[in-house]
């Protein structure tokens, strides 16, 4: 018995999307109030598409800005959470992973955590201002900085808007330690300034890589680069003395585990030296978007092989959000644990674990400029 099925009612009304993840727009958790479409009218709407050919809807983005007062968020750090501070100059995430754990947070923003988390961007204007001010308060000491957390920094509205590459300038002229987890090879841009900030242990950058398979990436996280694209961007961010790690997440039991020592020699062979991973993690309506994306996208056999297993490494449950949640639980848990601990052992991973240096922080002065002393 499923914890919450997908419900027929939360289809997208417009019919498939295209290149985008989410095949649902589940109502907001927060609000008491939904307004649902008939199935009757989604079944006519389907059969209408079927007469033109089955053509997917094209979804255009919509930015929304946020005039946030502040752009620092503190976090409590836990066992898979290991970092105190985020930034986030944008809020939901073009790439459409259909995974992604932080969907959920747009319903914050009072959006759906499927299709809308995709398609609704917010952005935040004054985020590189706003940083540089609060790096020049006297009660901030340098503590390292994760950029992303709940979106991709990199991915495609930063083309036009370039907020990324706006703060980590102010982060770099401050050397202030940052580092960000990202699928795209678009970090490439701002090589020059994750050089700056590596020449002083204060820069790493985080590759996220799900699977080698390009069709199963293609649909898993549509609008992000592949995996041969990633590890070029691997290769390419070391040979310019980047640091880069390698975040193997989520793994997905039963469709993802099994390539789990092909994924560690390739990234090993790239050039990364530390790398980590994390379990599947379904929390609130992401349940329903994954098991539809499931249905629509394996065959029947398998996900059902895949939700069992899922199942199996959480107590029975599609999710547990205890202290395990990025482990899981059980046989199968344990034995994609000791799979990892293996190979990362066998191609020499994770013996460089030095953290981020606050030592270089300069904090710039309230007009922006650097101190004279640090």
């Amino acid at each position: 018995m499923q914890d919450h099925e997908p419900s027929y009612r939360d289809a997208l009304p417009q019919g498939p999307a295209h290149r985008r993840g989410a095949g649902l727009n589940p109502g907001n958790r927060f609000e008491a109030v939904r307004l649902h479409v008939l199935g009757e009218e989604l079944d006519r709407q389907w059969v209408e598409r079927q007469a033109d050919g089955g053509k997917a809807v094209r979804v255009q983005r919509q930015v929304f800005e946020d005039r946030t007062r502040s752009v620092l968020n503190r976090v409590t750090p836990t066992s898979d959470v290991p970092f105190e501070w985020t930034l986030n100059p944008y809020r939901g995430c073009e790439h459409g992973c259909i995974y992604c754990f932080a969907r959920p947070y747009h319903e914050y923003l009072g959006f759906s955590c499927g299709l809308n988390f995709e398609t609704k961007l917010v952005a935040k204007p004054d985020a590189p201002r706003l940083l540089e001010k609060e790096l020049a308060r006297k009660t901030w000491k340098g503590e390292p900085i994760v950029m992303s957390a709940i979106t991709d920094v990199y991915q495609p509205i930063e083309h036009q808007m370039r907020l990324t590459r706006q703060c980590l300038e102010v982060l770099a002229r401050c050397c202030q330690p940052v580092s960000t987890m990202t699928k795209s090879a678009m970090v490439l841009r701002d090589v020059d300034l994750w050089q700056q900030l590596a020449a002083h242990n204060a820069g790493r950058v985080i590759i996220t890589l799900v699977t080698l398979d390009v069709d199963l990436a293609r649909s898993l996280e549509p609008r992000a680069t592949d995996p041969a694209g990633r590890l070029r961007t691997i290769r390419e961010l070391v040979a310019a003395g980047v640091p880069v790690s390698v975040n193997v997440a989520p793994i997905i039991p039963g469709l993802t585990d099994s390539e789990l020592p092909r994924i560690l020699e390739a990234v090993a062979d790239a050039g990364a030296r530390r790398v980590s991973w994390v379990l599947l993690r379904l929390p609130y309506q992401l349940k329903d978007l994954f098991l539809d994306w499931l249905q629509r996208s394996v065959h029947p056999d398998r996900a059902r092989k895949v939700e069992s297993l899922i199942r199996q490494t959480r107590g029975g449950k599609l999710y547990d959000a205890g202290e395990n949640r990025g482990r899981g639980e059980g046989a199968h848990a344990r034995q994609i644990k000791r799979t990892f601990d293996v190979f990362t052992r066998r191609y020499g991973l994770n013996r460089d674990v030095r953290p981020l240096s606050s030592a270089h922080f300069v904090r710039p002065d309230a007009s922006g400029q650097l101190g004279l002393f640090g």
